[in-house]
């Protein structure tokens, strides 16, 4: 039977920072409404190895990270304790902008017989974007979470699911994501 998975992604303290104090609260909010309906939850965080091996010089995001952040040892690049994994909930580290950039995301959603992925986190310009994409791309139907997703730019955010996202996928706000699953407040 089909389902629905909400993707969590790259909540981690690194990418929190460059974003206003209000927006954790509505990944919350997405995180709650998710348990609450009994949705799949998938946590997808930035992880490189150690020196950053995986990371080329040319690639203009990766290649210019200082080799100490983003890796297993670095306490920015954990997923933040307010939206942390709770007990038997997948999380996966991807390498690249994509949530399905160097992992197996793409195999447990064909194994939890997901058809439509939820997406929230940061940054709109970043990992939802490259996400959605390649979502639709590979046949998911996808929903955006429109205040639970943000970017450092906020014009760039209100473009990209105004007139992108839309077009490819469902925009909703967190709370008409809960009342169409069930669990508005």
């Amino acid at each position: 039977m089909p389902r629905t998975a909400l993707l969590a992604m790259d909540l981690q303290p690194h990418h929190l920072a460059h974003l206003p104090d209000d927006y954790l609260p509505r990944a919350v909010h997405a995180l709650d409404t998710a348990r609450a309906a009994g949705v799949l939850v998938v946590h997808v965080a930035l992880r490189l190895r150690p020196g950053h091996v995986d990371a080329h010089p040319r690639n203009k995001i990766f290649g210019a990270l200082p080799p100490h952040l983003f890796t297993a040892d670095d306490p920015g690049a954990v997923i933040h304790p307010d939206v942390a994994p709770a007990e038997g909930e997948i999380v996966v580290h991807k390498n690249r902008v994509s949530a399905f950039a160097g992992n197996n995301l793409q195999q447990i959603l064909a194994a939890q017989e997901v058809d439509h992925l939820v997406l929230a986190g940061i940054s709109t310009g970043g990992v939802v974007l490259s996400t959605a994409l390649q979502a639709a791309d590979l046949d998911y139907r996808f929903t955006v979470l429109t205040d639970a997703c943000a970017d450092p730019d906020p014009a760039l955010h209100h473009t990209l699911v105004n007139g992108l996202l839309n077009r490819r996928g469902e925009t909703l706000t967190v709370e008409e994501w809960a009342r169409s699953v069930g669990t508005a407040r």
